[in-house]
């Protein structure tokens, strides 16, 4: 029982609570950078600690009124199936590439949290005006419906083969195609991705791939955390976290690719991310300049 993987838990529970990504996104490379556990079981172990703590979180979400019970249903009937071949995927890429796997899934890890940390920076540097056309409901049309599906078996498979996707590439869809208000996206991401994850976990626990005792002791964090960030997420700004959240999963990313192999200097996995977020927030504050100097309308 480490101390280490208790503080990981704790400060992972607490972003999952406040913004709904962080589990896997961060958890994964965690494990296998610090935790020195190997890819896939990592990536099976924090499905299945992530299970639990997204059942608290999406618990606690639920009884404040920030899920939309509709997108989560229909996002889940895709992601359910999905996350399977996902896991049936890895296990029989396992058995046919052999100890290279490992490499293969670490760039796969690492590509995923990229598209998340440059999908989040793009929001914030290019759409500003994102938050105008955000909405607390969705209605459930027919090509809502298929949408959700779609994305949720797209992102289900990615899920099962990698362990990032429950929160941070769902909460990209709910931001980006869905247009919910971030308090809304980060209830619906965390009480989505508890179905979800129970699915994975289950599924990497039948191929051998949880360790208990690093679950047990990262849950042993992540329960307090996760209720502690749900409380803070009414009086916290979500404009803030979504940079700092980016810069974090791109260095997550570079280190992830550094673990596979890939000459990617030390320097590099902590400049390019301050650069990032030197340069989302000289945007941010910008366009908030910009907006108050605006006339009011008439």
């Amino acid at each position: 029982m480490d101390p280490l993987f208790i503080l990981f838990g704790l400060v992972v529970g607490v972003l999952v609570g406040l913004t709904g990504i962080g589990g896997g996104s961060l958890m994964t490379p965690l494990l296998i950078l610090a935790g020195g556990v190997p890819p896939t079981m990592a990536i099976g172990t924090d499905l299945a600690y992530g299970a639990v703590t997204k059942t608290v979180g999406g618990w606690r979400h639920l009884r404040i009124g920030t899920v939309d019970l509709g997108v989560s249903k229909w996002l889940a009937f895709g992601s359910v199936p999905g996350s399977l071949v996902g896991v049936w995927l890895v296990h029989r890429l396992h058995d046919a590439v052999g100890d290279d796997f490992d490499a293969v899934l670490l760039t796969g890890v690492a590509i995923a949290l990229t598209i998340v940390a440059v999908a989040i920076l793009y929001r914030v540097l290019f759409d500003p005006g994102a938050a105008d056309r955000e909405r607390d409901t969705v209605e459930l049309s027919r090509r809502v419906k298929l949408q959700a599906v779609s994305i949720g078996a797209v992102m289900g498979v990615i899920l099962g083969m990698t362990s990032v996707g429950s929160g941070a590439l769902i909460g990209l869809a709910l931001i980006l195609v869905f247009r919910l208000t971030p308090h809304r996206v980060v209830g619906t991401d965390v009480f989505h991705a508890a179905i979800l994850l129970w699915t994975a976990a289950l599924a990497h626990g039948v191929a051998g791939n949880v360790d208990l005792v690093i679950t047990g002791t990262l849950l042993l964090g992540s329960i307090p955390g996760v209720w502690i960030g749900t409380w803070l997420l009414p009086r916290v700004p979500a404009a803030g976290l979504r940079p700092a959240l980016a810069c974090v999963l791109l260095a997550s990313a570079l280190g992830v690719l550094s673990k596979a192999g890939a000459d990617v200097p030390p320097w590099a996995i902590v400049v390019a991310p301050l650069v990032a977020g030197a340069l989302a927030t000289y945007v941010h504050r910008r366009h908030q300049r910009r907006r108050r100097l605006e006339p009011l309308p008439v």
